[in-house]
């Protein structure tokens, strides 16, 4: 095999433990697994818990969110937010309201339901962060994810 020919596939990293994107992929998966793990007491999923918990931020700290503001600051692809709120209000954990200045809107609250759960399930997520990241102290493992969080997307 030649480097020169485009159809070769070919490497400088030839293990995969030296391969930064395969090591986040495999660490990213072994998080998530945790973080399932540890949610399922709950009964809400790894998404419900990031909508949950970026709703009452937000709510907190702004003003409720509307669904587009909450899958905005989650990450997350507008219509799936809309099927996982509509999932997180048929456990009334949430409800949606119209906006007051735009009907087509609904913000987004968290029952008092939802925020007793949310209030358990931030706990169980914060020991299961630090159990998972223990190995790092935050002062290092914190810019390296604000680093990697911020790069912009490339689509």
């Amino acid at each position: 095999m030649t480097t020169d020919d485009p159809d070769t596939v070919s490497s400088r990293l030839h293990v995969p433990d030296d391969s930064p994107g395969f090591l986040l992929w495999t660490a990213t998966l072994r998080w998530q697994r945790i973080i399932a793990a540890t949610l399922q007491p709950y009964d809400i999923t790894h998404v419900q818990f990031v909508l949950l918990a970026s709703a009452w931020w937000l709510g907190s700290n702004e003003e409720p969110p509307t669904q587009r503001r909450l899958a905005e600051h989650a990450g997350t692809d507008p219509m799936m937010t809309s099927q996982v709120l509509r999932t997180l209000e048929g456990k009334s954990l949430i409800r949606r309201e119209v906006h007051e200045r735009d009907s087509r809107a609904r913000r987004v609250l968290l029952t008092d339901s939802g925020q007793r759960t949310l209030a358990k399930a931030i706990k169980a997520v914060e020991s299961a962060d630090h159990d998972f990241f223990s190995p790092l102290p935050p002062e290092r493992v914190l810019p390296l994810l604000r680093t990697l969080a911020a790069r912009p997307h490339l689509d």
